[in-house]
């Protein structure tokens, strides 16, 4: 899931990963596919706050090393893998 930052020009992405997961990361064009730790909340979910430019950005969340779509978001590209990715558009 994704949606606006506390500071201006930042989108928080945030997921909640069955029970029991360690590390969660974001990835992105935006981060250069450069995992991006999220932070694990008191309702067990895991979000990261991070900036961004007006655009299509594509991304995936790392769970445990297992990368997966944003299951709350059904915005997907096919990436050069003939995997998906999530994709946010920001403006």
């Amino acid at each position: 899931m994704y949606g606006k930052g506390t500071k201006k020009g930042t989108t928080r992405f945030s997921i909640k990963p069955a029970a029991g997961a360690k590390a969660v990361s974001v990835v992105g064009d935006f981060s250069d596919w450069t995992p991006v730790e999220m932070r694990k909340q008191k309702d067990g979910s895991f979000a990261a706050t991070v900036a961004l430019a007006a655009g299509a950005h594509e991304y995936k969340f790392i769970v445990d090393g297992e990368w997966v779509v944003d299951p709350d978001n059904n915005t997907w590209a096919l990436n050069s893998f003939g995997t998906l990715n999530s994709v946010v558009h920001i403006q």
